[in-house]
């Protein structure tokens, strides 16, 4: 048998090691949806943050690429350096302008991405379900994201908080990041989601709070709009957008467009991550929580062991994984919908925030995710609107119909725009955010997505091509078919030059009486023949029929004047 000091040893090598650093940044992909009384405007969507001036939160980011070059540090140059360049001037544009005599100007290159920041939201303190002890989380920023000539938004808020467990760490990544509960249990508790939120001001004040257990206000709003109520405390954040169901007016509205959990990246510095075991990296990797308490002494995994026996060669990037280099023991997961990085509290280099692992994952590493995401959702938005634009059509209507037809060519252009100045398969030519770049695109399906709106666009786009040239042909048939009845008239009474009635010589009031006769007429048989060009354009098929007796040609000039004949 073991000694007490023994067994307190044991059990100290079996415990999970302890959360000395914690970072969770979570990205919200939001599509832009117009107001319903919105003019049509070729600003962006900032434009309306700008213009709200003290009555938004939100404020303009200058970063360390567009402003005080004092604050570029090198963590901002390793990260720039660590694109391809074409990637580069999607991230950060094409610099300053300069005038003809080659002096800078002060402004900036037309760059498709345009960053707001909150400054108001100091912290955010948390319980993970009823009767845990809250935990303060700082917020380290809150930021929107927005893209010239694409209808998305992206929200991303990062947080971080000191000497955390593993479980409260794992609790945080899995309850956190949702818009609205995914039910509720018998005691009216929320599931899957946080007991409690409240956003804190600087002072400590409680700015907003969630209301995740009013059950009945969530259960009303879908039973009336179809569509989720988002949190309040999510409401609250994005104000002065507001959700497109939602009663309060707003300019900017904005609409799910993905799963209700919200993508997310998180940095965990350990004090012995060699003390992980496989059940904690697979709770870890694919986001599932903490396990039971029951459930932890026995080290239970989440899912079935043939569910997971491919775990580490699909959702685990082990280049840093050994007790060597400048981060030994760093570990990176990644399932699409989260990545995550762990490494030793211990390691200078883990923990640096200008040149280490932790300036990567806020700068290289959240950008390559945020590409990811950004693709993901843009190509969402642009299948959303091909549905959108099929639901209104009227095939009755003809400006439903028109409408319809500038909606798919304005989505076609724009796809055509996304595709060259968004659309990249290879970001950086570094092995390591390359191949992280790579899991996440994997995971996310990006390539068969893209196809297939690329391919429901174009089938659109074609069939319009189809019904355009249906409609040519159509009309070239109408006017061949005027144009051969006229020649009847027209060569009967211009044979030889003979005019029908001699009225060279007549007054004028008598000439201009027969010219409005005549053209009166003229005009009718035109119309006429028009209306009818349909039926007669059968006839004349009939007649340049071979097989077809006279009898049968006959019956084919009596129906252009029978009704129901078509």
């Amino acid at each position: 048998m073991l000694n007490t000091s023994e067994a307190t040893a044991s059990a100290e090598v079996l415990a999970p090691p302890a959360v000395q650093h914690f970072r969770q940044a979570l990205l919200w992909p939001l599509r832009l949806v117009p107001a319903p009384d919105a003019k049509p405007t070729h600003h962006g969507p900032w434009h309306v943050l700008r213009e709200m001036g003290e009555a938004s939160p939100w404020r303009e980011e200058i970063d360390e690429y567009t402003g005080d070059s004092s604050r570029f540090h090198e963590r901002h140059y390793n990260e720039f350096v660590s694109f391809l360049p074409y990637v580069q001037r999607f991230l950060y544009g094409e610099g300053r302008s300069k005038n003809k005599d080659g002096a800078d100007t002060g402004s900036d290159g037309d760059s498709p991405m345009r960053i707001f920041r909150r400054h108001d939201i100091a912290a955010v303190r948390v319980v993970a379900q009823a009767g845990d002890a809250p935990i303060t989380l700082d917020v380290v920023h809150c930021d929107l994201y927005f893209f010239f000539d694409i209808d998305v938004v992206l929200l991303n808020l990062e947080v971080g908080a000191n000497h955390l467990s593993l479980a409260q760490a794992q609790d945080l990544l899995y309850r956190f990041g949702r818009a609205y509960p995914a039910g509720w249990n018998a005691e009216g508790g929320a599931l899957h989601c946080m007991a409690s939120v409240e956003w804190l001001a600087a002072d400590g004040r409680v700015l907003a709070r969630s209301d995740a257990q009013q059950r009945e206000a969530f259960l009303s709003h879908v039973a009336q709009h179809r569509a989720p109520r988002i949190s309040a405390h999510w409401a609250y954040l994005m104000q002065p957008l507001v959700s497109d169901h939602s009663d309060e007016p707003g300019a900017l509205r904005y609409r799910q467009i993905e799963y209700y959990r919200m993508p997310l990246m998180a940095y965990l510095s350990l004090d012995d991550p060699k003390r992980l075991s496989r059940n904690d990296f697979i709770r870890l990797g694919l986001v599932t929580g903490a396990a039971e308490a029951d459930a932890a002494q026995h080290a239970h995994l989440p899912y079935a062991e043939q569910h997971l026996a491919d775990f580490e060669h699909r959702y685990c990037y082990d280049r840093f994984w050994v007790d060597a280099g400048a981060a030994p023991n760093t570990r990176y997961l990644c399932n699409g919908h989260a990545l995550i990085v762990v490494g030793d509290a211990r390691s200078e280099f883990f923990c640096c925030r200008d040149r280490g692992v932790l300036a990567q994952f806020r700068h290289q590493h959240f950008l390559l995710f945020l590409i990811a995401h950004f693709q993901k959702a843009a190509l969402l938005m642009f299948s959303d609107q091909l549905v959108e634009a099929l639901k209104r059509l009227d095939i009755h209507s003809t400006p439903s119909v028109k409408q319809f037809k500038r909606a798919i060519r304005s989505s076609f252009e724009r796809f055509l725009r996304f595709t060259h100045r968004y659309w990249f398969h290879e970001i950086s030519e570094q092995a390591q955010v390359r191949a992280l770049s790579h899991m996440c695109t994997a995971h996310l399906g990006l390539d068969p997505l893209y196809d297939e709106v690329k391919a429901r666009i174009a089938d659109m786009n074609t069939y319009l091509d189809a019904d355009s040239l249906r409609r040519q042909a159509s009309t070239v048939v109408r006017l061949t078919v005027v144009t051969l009845f006229g020649l009847i008239g027209t060569v009967t009474t211009g044979f030889l030059g003979m005019n029908l009635l001699a009225e060279a010589d007549a007054p004028l009031w008598r000439k201009a009486l027969w010219f409005g006769v005549v053209f009166v007429f003229t005009t009718w048989l035109t119309i006429y023949t028009m209306v009818k060009s349909q039926r007669l354009s059968d006839f004349i098929d009939a007649l340049s029929n071979d097989r077809l007796s006279f009898k049968g040609k006959l019956a084919a000039l009596a129906r252009v004047w029978r009704r129901g004949a078509d």
